[in-house]
């Protein structure tokens, strides 16, 4: 079906697209309720929206890979750096080591495990897989790490807390398991691209030779040259955010946006890992204890993340036509069904082993959080680029096995950490009306008056407050009240209260 119009014309900034753009995303986000009402995934129903405006849709016809592999190499720069900045290196420490050996082992045991399997189904439905063991490895590349747009998004978005560390473990997993999936899924492309019957399953003993060589050290200049970077580049940002006073929180936080894609592209240009570099160089940033306006840039950077998913997860529905997905369902569900219940299992279970601190719950947890998103579906893209046979069908099964993951693993992860006995009961969030106190003062809580409470309609000097605590600042509906003793407290009053120790030196009291 030729699309009612072309979106990405030859003048891609017209006002067209423009128009699209804003329509695509102004739709996006009103399903986003439909979401929170029913406990789906919200970037999976980002994807849903791309694919009803598209060519088998409302005719919205994008085609074009290569923009579709440039966004979304942005939008992962910015989801990285967001994700790290957020990331407490106090939490991860205790996981290191197990979260290395996932997103490194982990993701090469289930690219084989997966690879294997997808050989052996094809062998019985050679239509729907049209392409030899070198193709089905490729396949299996593409989608062996965890998502870490998806992961994030669905933790954090749900505000889950568990227990055993196991958040930090998994979102340290799929901040660093992109270099190991992007390594396996090049090498393949150069591999196939490069060989006269690409899908030949034999080689001789010195092509193996030369291929495991290659292989080995493009995969350590990912990591090495990535990691090297990214702590470099961290360390230097931390000096110049403090040395380049921009004076103001916008500037800052634009600043450390334009450092985030310039280490992402001087770490490509050296044959690192890019997103490797991002991800590590905003955990050095983000954990400065002197970070000048942090809570003021994390919610520019929290507002830009979800931007630039939306736009990702868009364009990457568009991409699809819902019509060839019915060809590679059977497949799909196949592949899906069995990285989820053996070959991650297998990985997780057998590599984390050696660690006696995590139980078998956590790892039952953890294997079911293999979510796929963006970045499969991105690795899926590059055989489409470079010509490789068979290519449209590894995309549209890519495709398929990500709505799958999220509509299976995505809308379940809740239930299945109670279940597990996993969860963490996380303690509401504190608002704090945008006031920010150094830590050495106390810690900020809140209260809400409740209309039986024995405070309501008393005046604050008649309130016996507990020693170490002081109201800071109440909200009234939609205004603000700095309190003194005179001000009568009322139901639906929100308090501000900073919590300190008595034992240090007593802030003084106001007169009241």
């Amino acid at each position: 079906m030729t699309g009612l119009f072309s979106l990405f014309p030859a003048n891609m900034f017209s006002d067209d697209v423009l128009l699209v753009l804003s329509v695509l995303v102004f739709a996006a986000l009103l399903v986003t309720k439909v979401g929170y009402r029913f406990g789906i995934p919200t970037l999976l129903l980002f994807l849903a929206v791309g694919m009803l405006f598209g060519q088998d849709g409302f005719g919205l016809e994008f085609n074009n890979f290569e923009y579709a592999q440039f966004i979304g190499n942005v939008a992962l720069t910015v989801i990285l750096l967001t994700g790290g900045m957020e990331t407490d290196i106090r939490n991860i420490k205790p996981v290191l080591k197990q979260g290395i050996i996932l997103s490194t082992a982990g993701v090469l045991l289930t690219a084989v495990l997966t690879g294997g399997f997808i050989f052996l189904i094809s062998r019985w439905m050679p239509e729907a897989l049209p392409f030899g063991v070198l193709g089905c490895f490729l396949l299996a590349a593409a989608m062996s790490s965890t998502d870490s747009a998806s992961v994030f998004s669905i933790l954090r978005g749900n505000k889950m807390r568990l227990k055993g560390n196991l958040d930090h473990t998994l979102e340290l997993e799929s901040g660093s398991n992109d270099p190991m999936a992007y390594v396996l899924t090049i090498l393949l492309v150069q591999v196939i691209a490069t060989m006269q019957f690409p899908d030949s399953a034999t080689f001789d003993q010195g092509l193996t030779r030369q291929l495991i060589l290659v292989s080995s050290l493009t995969l350590l200049l990912q990591i090495v040259v990535g990691a090297g970077l990214g702590i470099a580049f961290g360390f230097l940002s931390r000096w110049l955010i403090k040395k380049v006073d921009l004076k103001g929180s916008p500037l800052h936080a634009i600043m450390i946006v334009s450092i985030g894609f310039f280490t992402n592209s001087f770490a490509t240009v050296l044959k690192g890992n890019g997103l490797l570099a991002v991800y590590v160089a905003a955990i050095i940033i983000g954990n400065d204890p002197k970070f000048p306006y942090k809570k003021d840039i994390m919610k520019f950077h929290d507002g830009l993340t979800w931007l630039v998913q939306l736009i990702m997860f868009l364009l990457l529905g568009l991409l699809v036509n819902p019509s060839e997905l019915p060809a590679v369902a059977i497949p799909a569900l196949l592949i899906a069904l069995f990285m989820s219940w053996v070959a991650r299992p297998l990985a997780v279970f057998s590599l984390t082993a050696p660690f006696k601190s995590m139980s078998n719950r956590g790892r039952a947890f953890i294997s079911w959080v293999g979510l796929k998103g963006a970045a499969p579906i991105l690795f899926s893209i590059y055989p489409v680029v470079v010509g490789i046979p068979g290519a449209k069908a590894m995309f549209n099964i890519v495709f398929f096995t990500t709505l799958i993951s999220l509509l299976m693993q995505g809308m379940t992860l809740a239930k299945v950490a109670k279940w597990l006995d996993v969860d963490d009961i996380t303690p509401p969030e504190v608002e704090t009306f945008g006031i920010e106190i150094p830590d050495e003062m106390g810690m900020l809580s809140d209260t809400v008056i409740k209309k039986n409470d024995p405070e309501n309609g008393t005046a604050i000097r008649d309130i016996n407050m507990p020693e170490g605590k002081r109201i800071v600042m109440i909200k009234r509906q939609d205004s603000f009240i700095v309190p003194d003793g005179n001000v009568i407290l009322a139901e639906g009053d929100k308090l501000l209260i900073l919590e300190y120790e008595t034992e240090a030196e007593e802030i003084p009291q106001a007169p009241i």
